[in-house]
């Protein structure tokens, strides 16, 4: 004859773990946690966005076009904290002269990234000196000209592909399963023949301008 499970958790233990738990992303843990900077600055008497090409010595997306910005390091206080910091550092400017605007809106990518992005405002032009490690060239662009490019917009199809020791056998309809497929919009804005911006720089870069319009 089985013993009756004794319950090891009461009810009010359950009701203390959920007092004052703030949700997060589900399997975070598992995400690599990027931040990045939507630079301001005036210049010209323009109001700009700055964006940088990446060094083309760099192992990941040597000479692409990005925002400022890396990975959230565990001696951050958090995401925004790593999103001025990375700025500071590769732009060679005094963390103190960027001014945080606010925040975006988060975005996790299939490939299991989660990116915060912020709005930032930078101090003028001259006391930017961009670090050659990570730093091509920066590209400065007036606000007003993004805003009047439509971006031209390309779906990517994401399919499910299970490895070879998937026990099909323990799931309704086997190897038949109809799994759930998707697809990820992909942004182009091109400022010019040789100048395209594009990925999740050009995805934050859509939302930015969505988010600033009336």
């Amino acid at each position: 004859m089985n013993e009756p499970i004794k319950n090891t958790i009461a009810l009010p233990q359950i009701a203390d773990r959920f007092r004052g738990r703030v949700a997060s992303i589900l399997g975070n843990e598992q995400f690599r946690k990027n931040a990045v900077l939507v630079p301001l600055l005036q210049q010209n008497g323009q109001l700009c966005v700055l964006f940088e090409q990446r060094a083309k010595t760099l192992r990941r997306q040597p000479g692409e076009i990005c925002f400022p910005g890396g990975r959230v390091e565990p001696q951050d206080k958090n995401p925004q904290t790593a999103a001025l910091r990375e700025t500071s550092e590769e732009l060679n400017l005094p963390l103190h002269s960027i001014q945080y605007m606010g925040d975006l809106d988060i975005l996790v990518t299939y490939s299991q990234m989660i990116v915060y992005p912020f709005v930032g405002c930078l101090p003028n032009v001259a006391s930017i000196q961009p670090n050659p490690d990570e730093v091509e060239k920066v590209i400065i662009l007036p606000l007003e000209r993004l805003l009047a490019i439509h971006p031209e917009r390309h779906d990517v199809a994401i399919s499910v592909h299970p490895d070879e020791n998937f026990p099909y056998h323990w799931i309704p309809q086997g190897k038949q399963y109809p799994w759930r497929t998707g697809t990820v919009s992909q942004f182009f804005y091109r400022v010019d023949e040789e100048l395209i911006i594009w990925g999740l720089t050009a995805r934050i870069l859509y939302h930015f301008l969505r988010v600033i319009q009336p």
